[in-house]
């Protein structure tokens, strides 16, 4: 192609750089588009392909604007012109059936500070979504969106969308050296504007069109751009709230029962599966439910943007957006500040394992394994087809802890549930011999991922010191909810999975047996004290063909369900936080299908009711008696009573409190009535039984103690008093000096 001179007769435009406009691979657009100046003039280059012509429209200080038209290159969308120096302008574009006026893009000086390009590149940018991302902007008077996106391998990065008719030539950015960053401002959009990146590799491949990894909004799936979200503050009224959970710090000591939620298919609108329930609809339905059933906190499984719903969001890809199955991010933090404003708090469960190598998302981001490992014997999940994180990259590191702060600081949630910690902390997680590389020191640890939780939840205790951060962490990694400066990763809580596989599995055996195996019951307080722990009964256990909760329970209906309400009173009264995947509190028979909803209509059965009734008592039980919760963490909060009677399969145990009354269980795990059975109390006088499974009103046979028994004075079980109790069939009672109302 021939060199063209443009207007002012002294500037040349080389072949080489039209040729790489036209072509898409002009790495340096700034460099021939926009602003040059030539003395008393300066010379402006626009590109835009397709278009009639362009005119310049120059403002003048004394005066009204003057228009000149621009010269096109020959055939090829670059327009010429010239304007007196420093004179703002914009442009006038005539296409085949409309004009618009604009500014031009490339008029603009740097957008990001050097300092904060720094910062990401060192790991210590901790608000990166601020940085990078789309973000509604007003540069020079002018309103539009700055774009900016790490891809430091690219040849050239465009941003591509419905404003440009999705055309890679037509937005080619700015490069960063500093960080790898990629920047660019669009005058004229706003907030909703649906955009991609597209990216060339070195080589000159175009890849898949690249959704932005630090978007705030996303186009409903199976759809995959992102969307200009609004950086407006949301319309808070927690304030109260937020103070009280700031002023009142202190988990370890209070009642903690969390209701954990898959969204989608909690409650289907209509009952209609083909529809999922908004956030507008949650508000309405799940908010009263919790509040009515007791529970403190919803922990909502990930709503961070996910491709594939069978992955119930655990192969999260946009990790600063919620999802937009159920509406927007001002509507997901309307949902939060309800909870907030009935009394609960709101958990996320939150992904920074892997992620999923869907082709518009992180895999191989700009042609190389940027945000993975490019070996797979580092960089993938044989189990799930995912991808890991490259924990020892500052940028990565910095992407995302910005994501879990951003979900605390801008959503308000009082928590995150770190998911799959335990395939983190091992380099061999799940791997044959031969299908992973030792650590530095020749070990199986990720030492890495080990400096990365801790740097997160040291950022987190530093930002939001009153939030919860819990680990799904299913080995014996000691120290998971210690301090950092101990040696631990810093989490506030561990989910305590031991505890949960054991005892599921006494509960599953028949009552004759059990006997046999007291130490699944027994064996979790050998260790109940070594970390601050969760019990959890979630979503794993009533999935992939492990049925229900209640179809576990051995016997036959009645005695399913009687099996069912004892193993949620010892799970209530044992140490530990509370955790019950919806659907447990009714009892419903079927495995959990995540297409589908939870069986409400069982509620008519007197039976599901009952053990919903149950659970809504156990939570007051465990509000209204400190000793069920203040020294969940602490050893001087617990004793065995009873564990070694293997004949008639009973167990007791006391709680305590730093001040207050003590509470004294006692569980039944057979089906037979045992009459005048004797149990040690640390204290005399009358004690209420404030609570029995086997309560008519929960479904069972109303065997029971009239309401309490006197405590004599007659040693037991290493306590200086006792009572002859009746113990119901398959039952937990539970005693208490002080009498509650359930």
């Amino acid at each position: 192609m021939p060199s063209t001179r443009d207007t002012s007769g002294t500037f040349t435009l080389p072949p080489e750089q039209i040729d790489h406009l036209l072509t898409g691979c002009c790495s340096d657009p700034f460099a021939i588009l926009g602003r040059h100046n030539d003395g008393a003039v300066d010379i402006i280059r626009v590109f835009y392909p397709h278009a009639a012509r362009v005119r310049l429209i120059m403002e003048r200080p004394r005066s009204g604007p003057i228009e000149r038209p621009m010269r096109q290159v020959d055939d090829t969308g670059i327009f010429i012109g010239t304007i007196r120096k420093g004179a703002p302008y914009r442009l006038r574009v005539t296409w085949a059936d409309a004009t618009e006026e604009t500014s031009d893009p490339y008029s603009f000086c740097s957008l990001l500070p050097e300092e904060e390009l720094v910062a990401f590149g060192e790991g210590r940018h901790f608000h990166a979504d601020r940085l990078l991302g789309a973000h509604p902007a007003t540069l020079d008077h002018i309103a539009g969106v700055r774009f900016a996106v790490w891809a430091p391998n690219a040849r050239r990065v465009s941003v591509i969308g419905d404003f440009n008719i999705w055309d890679g030539r037509r937005h080619p950015m700015r490069l960063r050296h500093t960080a790898g960053v990629w920047e660019l401002f669009l005058p004229g959009l706003a907030a909703g504007a649906r955009y991609k990146f597209e990216i060339m590799t070195h080589d000159g491949t175009i890849l898949a069109q690249k959704a932005d990894p630090f978007a705030h909004r996303t186009e409903l799936p199976p759809a995959t751009a992102s969307i200009v979200a609004s950086d407006k503050p949301f319309a808070w009224t927690d304030k109260a709230w937020m103070t009280a959970r700031a002023q009142h710090y202190a988990p370890a000591q209070a009642p903690l029962s969390i209701y954990e939620v898959h969204p989608p298919s909690w409650r289907r609108p209509q009952g209609n599966v083909d529809r999922i329930a908004t956030w507008q609809d949650l508000t309405r339905d799940l908010i009263p439910y919790v509040v009515e059933n007791g529970f403190t906190h919803i922990e909502l499984l990930p709503i961070m943007e996910y491709p594939f719903g069978g992955s119930w969001g655990y192969q999260s890809l946009a990790l600063f957006a919620p999802t937009a199955r159920h509406g927007s991010p001002e509507d997901f933090a309307a949902f939060i500040n309800a909870c907030h404003l009935a009394g609960i708090g709101v958990i996320l469960d939150w992904v920074p394992a892997h992620f999923p190598n869907d082709v518009h998302g992180l895999a191989c981001f700009d042609g190389t394994a940027l945000f993975e490992h490019a070996d797979p014997r580092e960089g993938m999940h044989r189990d799930w087809n995912t991808l890991i994180y490259n924990f020892g990259r500052c940028e990565v590191r910095s992407f995302l802890i910005s994501s879990a702060l951003m979900w605390c600081e801008r959503f308000h949630v009082d928590g995150l549930r770190v998911d799959a910690v335990a395939s983190m902390l091992y380099r061999d997680y799940s791997r044959q011999d031969g299908d992973w590389l030792p650590n530095v020191h020749g070990g199986r640890e990720n030492l890495e991922a080990v400096s990365f939780l801790r740097e997160m939840t040291d950022t987190l205790a530093r930002h939001v010191p009153d939030v919860l951060v819990i680990a799904e962490e299913s080995t014996a990694w000691p120290g998971v909810t210690h301090a950092t400066s101990e040696g631990g990763l810093g989490f506030s809580f561990k989910w305590n999975m031991g505890w949960m596989h054991d005892t599921l599995q006494f509960v599953q055996r028949d009552p004759l047996w059990r006997g046999y195996h007291l130490s699944e019951i027994l064996f979790g307080m050998h260790y109940g004290f070594s970390e601050r722990f969760i019990l959890p009964l979630s979503h794993d256990e009533v999935t992939h063909g492990k049925g229900s909760l209640l179809a576990r329970m051995p016997g036959d209906f009645w005695q399913q369900h009687a099996n069912l309400r004892a193993y949620f009173a010892f799970m209530w009264t044992q140490p530990g936080k509370k955790l019950l995947f919806m659907g447990g509190e009714i009892a419903q028979a079927l495995e959990w299908n995540h297409d589908g909803e939870i069986d409400w209509a069982t509620l008519s059965d007197p039976f599901k009711a009952g053990v919903q009734r149950l659970v809504r008592d156990l939570n007051h039980v465990l509000r209204s008696h400190t000793a069920l919760h203040e020294l969940d963490c602490d050893p001087q909060g617990f004793c065995w009573l009873i564990g070694d009677d293997v004949t008639n399969v009973v167990f007791a145990w006391s709680r305590f409190a730093t001040d207050g009354p003590p509470v004294v269980v006692i569980w039944n795990a057979t089906p037979v009535v045992h009459h005048d059975y004797r149990v040690g109390l640390p204290t005399g006088g009358y004690w209420h039984e404030i609570l029995n499974t086997d309560a008519e009103i929960y479904g069972g046979s109303n065997v029971g103690n009239g309401g309490g028994v006197v405590a004599r004075d007659e040693p037991a079980h290493n306590c200086a008093w006792s009572a002859d109790l009746v113990l119901p069939p398959l039952s937990v009672i539970i005693l208490s000096p002080a009498c509650t109302v359930s």
